[in-house]
C-alpha cells in the first residue's frame, strides 16, 4: 500500500493531508525519513513517526483500555465524558468501538476495535464469552448470597432466573463474579436480587484475557497475538 494511503488508513487524516505531511518531511518509516507519498510498504507492523508521534501501523486495531470511573462508553455521552476521549486522535478518526459497554461507574478491562466481525464474535450470546467482575458490596457477603448467585436469581424483566457461571467470596465485602451473559446492569441487579448492594465494580477479565496489571487507569495499549489467543480461552 502507498504511504499516503497507509497514513489515511491509520486515522491521520485525508489522503491529501497525509500526502502533505509526507511531502513536508514529517513522516519517518522504520526510522528513515520518507518524502514520497507513493512509496509502497506492507501495513502491519510498519513503524511510523508522524509529526513526532510514534505509531505502529495495523490493518485492524485491537486494544485494551483500563477504564476509569466517570466515563461513558458512548460516542454521544449524556452526563459524563466519553471513554473515546482517552484515545489518541488517529484511533478516534478510524472509529474504533467498544466491544460491549461498561457503566460509567464501572472500571477495568474494556476492549476496543474497528473490526466489526471481532465485535460480533466477542459479544454474540451464542459464544458465551466469560467476563469476570470484582464486586465490592455494601453489606458483608454471606455464603447464602454467593450460593444464590451461583444457583440463579430472578430479575424483574427476565422470564427465568439468571445464574453466575462462578461466584467466589474474596473478602468480607467483596466477591468475584463470572458471567456468560451481558444484560443491562446485570451484576448490580443480580447482587440486589441476592440481598446485597454493589458499591464498586471492576471488570478484571474477558475470556482468558486479564487486564494488564501494568496498564495504568485511563491508559490503553495494543493487544498482542498472545492477548488475542487468550480471548478465545475460557480458562
Amino acid at each position: 500500500m502507498t504511504l499516503d494511503r497507509i497514513l489515511q488508513s491509520q486515522g491521520f487524516g485525508t489522503r491529501r493531508y497525509c500526502g502533505d505531511l509526507i511531502g513536508a518531511g514529517l513522516v519517518e518509516v522504520n526510522g528513515e525519513l520518507c518524502e514520497d507519498p507513493r512509496a509502497q510498504f506492507e501495513v502491519d507492523g510498519l513503524r511510523l513517526t508522524v509529526d513526532g508521534e510514534a505509531w505502529v501501523a495495523c490493518t485492524k486495531a485491537y486494544l485494551m483500555l483500563n477504564k476509569p470511573a466517570g466515563y461513558e462508553c458512548s460516542q454521544r455521552p449524556r452526563n459524563h465524558p466519553s471513554v473515546y476521549n482517552l484515545l489518541p486522535v488517529p484511533l478516534r478518526q478510524r472509529e474504533v468501538q467498544a466491544v460491549g459497554r461498561l457503566d460509567h461507574d464501572t472500571t477495568g478491562l474494556l476492549l476496543l476495535t474497528d473490526d466489526g466481525q471481532f465485535i460480533h464474535a466477542q459479544t454474540s450470546p451464542k459464544r458465551k464469552v466469560p467476563k469476570v467482575y470484582e464486586v465490592t458490596t455494601a453489606e458483608p457477603v454471606t455464603p447464602e448470597q454467593a450460593e444464590a448467585l451461583r444457583a440463579g436469581v430472578q430479575l424483574d424483566d427476565e422470564p427465568a432466573p439468571i445464574a453466575a457461571e462462578a461466584c467466589e467470596i474474596t473478602g468480607e465485602h467483596s466477591l468475584r463474579l463470572t458471567l456468560l451473559q451481558g444484560k443491562y446492569h446485570q451484576v448490580k441487579r443480580m447482587v440486589v436480587a441476592a440481598g446485597n448492594h454493589v458499591t464498586a465494580l471492576h471488570r478484571s477479565a474477558v475470556g482468558g484475557l486479564k487486564l494488564d496489571p501494568a496498564l495504568p487507569e485511563g491508559e490503553w495499549r495494543w493487544l498482542t497475538p498472545e492477548d488475542l489467543a487468550a480471548l478465545n480461552s475460557k480458562e
